[in-house]
Order: C-alpha cells, then sequence, then structure tokens
C-alpha cells in the first residue's frame, strides 16, 4: 500500500464516524471534497504554475494563510451531519457562510433527549464579560441547580407530549421544548469559512459547550487536510496580534524598561495612539485585559508595571 493510499485509507475511516460532544450530542462527518492539494492548485493557477511536491504544497499553504490569501481555501468543502442543544445550536448558526438543513419539528415528533448539566458544571456569569461564563458555582448549589434542571426537562416534555397526544399540531406543541432540546441538522461548509468558526469558536472565551464541538471538528479538519491544519494552527489559532493603540502601548513600555533604544515617538504614529494615561487603557477596562493576555503569551506581562524611563 503505497503512502497516499494509507493517506486516503485513514480519511475514509472518518466517514461517518461519530465523535461524541456533550451528553448526547456528535459530529459526524458525511462528505469532502478536495484536500491540501486542492488549495494549491487552485492558488497555481493565478500564475500558471504547475503542481509540485507535497512540501511545496505545504510551504504555499504556510504562504497562503501567513499573508490572508484565502479564497483559494474555499476549493474544499466538508459536509458534516451534527447533534446540539438548541442553545448552542443558535450561536452556531450566526455563521451565515455555510448550508443547512435541519430536522424539523412541525414534522416529527421529538425524542426526550435534553442537554443535561452535571452538578460541577455550572458556571457563574463572568465579572468582566458581560456575554460569558466565569468560574465554577459550589457543586453543592450546583447539584440542586441539576435536580431542577432535571424536573424542568421531565416538566416540560410531558407537556408536549400530552399536547401531541391529544392531537395538538406538532408546531404548537413544540414551544413547551426548552433550549436545552437536541436538535440534528446536516451542515455544510466551505474550508475557509470554517476555519473562520474554527477561530471563533475554539478561543478561550468562547462558550464551553460549543468549544467542544468546534474540537470534533477540528480533529476531523485535521487529518483531512493536514498541511493546511498545521498553517492555521501556528498562523491564527497560535498567532499574537497588536493593534494600533496597543503597539504604542507597548513601545511606551518597552521604552520605559529601557528595552527599546526608539522612543514611542520615533516609532510612529501607531506608537503615538499609546501615549500616557490613554483611557482604553485604564485599570480593569477589557482592552487593558486582552492587551495584558497578549503580554503574557509571550513573556512580557512584567513591563505592564515597568517604572518610567530616567
Amino acid at each position: 500500500m503505497t503512502k497516499e493510499q494509507n493517506s486516503r485509507g485513514i480519511k475514509e475511516s472518518y466517514r461517518w464516524k461519530k465523535f461524541p460532544v456533550l451528553d448526547d450530542g456528535f459530529v459526524c462527518l458525511v462528505d469532502w471534497m478536495g484536500d491540501d492539494s486542492s488549495i494549491t492548485q487552485a492558488a497555481r493557477v493565478s500564475y500558471g504554475s504547475e503542481a509540485k511536491t507535497p512540501e511545496d504544497d505545504a510551504k504555499l499553504i504556510k504562504f497562503l494563510m501567513k499573508h490572508h490569501h484565502m479564497t483559494p481555501f474555499e476549493m474544499a468543502e466538508l459536509k458534516f451531519m451534527v447533534r446540539v442543544p438548541m442553545d448552542t445550536w443558535r450561536q452556531w448558526v450566526r455563521h451565515r457562510t455555510a448550508s443547512i438543513n435541519e430536522q424539523s419539528s412541525r414534522y416529527r415528533v421529538l425524542d426526550d433527549a435534553m442537554a443535561k448539566t452535571a452538578p460541577d458544571a455550572w458556571r457563574k456569569q463572568s465579572d468582566t464579560n458581560r456575554q460569558g461564563s466565569g468560574s465554577p458555582i459550589d457543586p453543592k448549589r450546583g447539584e440542586i441547580l441539576s435536580n431542577y434542571e432535571r424536573e424542568l426537562h421531565e416538566v416540560s416534555y410531558s407537556t408536549y407530549q400530552h399536547c401531541i397526544d391529544l392531537g395538538v399540531a406538532r408546531e404548537q406543541a413544540r414551544k413547551n421544548l426548552p433550549l436545552s432540546t437536541y436538535t440534528q441538522a446536516y451542515w455544510k461548509i466551505d474550508l475557509r469559512n470554517l476555519l473562520h468558526f474554527l477561530g471563533l469558536r475554539l478561543a478561550p472565551d468562547a462558550q464551553y459547550e460549543i468549544r467542544q464541538y468546534a474540537n470534533a471538528i477540528a480533529e476531523i479538519v485535521r487529518v483531512l487536510f493536514p498541511a493546511t491544519w498545521e498553517a492555521f494552527e501556528v498562523f491564527c489559532l497560535n498567532s499574537v496580534t497588536f493593534d494600533a493603540r496597543e503597539m504604542g502601548m507597548l513601545a511606551r513600555l518597552l521604552y520605559a524598561r529601557g528595552i527599546s533604544p526608539f522612543t514611542p515617538e520615533e516609532i510612529g504614529e501607531a506608537s503615538r495612539a499609546g501615549g500616557d494615561d490613554p483611557w482604553w487603557f485604564a485599570e480593569g477596562t477589557r482592552a487593558r485585559r486582552e492587551f495584558e493576555n497578549k503580554l503574557d503569551d509571550l513573556g512580557l506581562i512584567d513591563v505592564v508595571n515597568a517604572e518610567e524611563k530616567e
């Protein structure tokens, strides 16, 4: 068996394989079109170059990713079947760059599968992020909440089923079901937009539940498009970027520390955006936290506390 045949066999083994997510969800690869060479083939047509070695392809993919030349990645597509709680699905479908066909609760009666929360999995509202969660809730309190949740699920589904039994239209009976109810859908998307989805949903501040689905999808993409995934990890997932204000503040802090021979004024207009005591850098602001997190990633967090250079 050749290396190419073995690789194809591994990829084929992922077709229709269900990757479990949460307590009753999954991600399943239905089909895909293309591979890493499909991307480089599309890129090379721009300047009439012929196909080259896999090593050359990998270098070209890294160049495309690093310099944000993303249209060649649209030449590959993936189709998934997913089973996901409706509250998580609401976040998912905000990515309006995919083709979706979801099961209809007007045509069929839904089963009683609902996403459950373990006593140690309840999270407090974040103090610093209005849309996110923070530290865990005490599992003893969590056990009480999990019991309430279980009772809600039982009552809501019982009400739904009772409506169905009495002949109520399915489209009306479904309104009694909570957002924790599982739905199922086909989701087809090109690789460029899938990478954008993963870049957002694999982020540490993404909601935990959708991050688990992103992890499962990432496992599939890693196998189907290895060179693309390697470039994505290097230039997107594990990279740090600074906006103009952050560049200015970093220049100021490095100069104050005696690390940089250039003054903020010498570095240019972007640096002057981070002048003395800028409002966006005030203690407790989100911008300040994001900037400090980037410095921490680079091992430079101590420069935040640097004293002004004499």
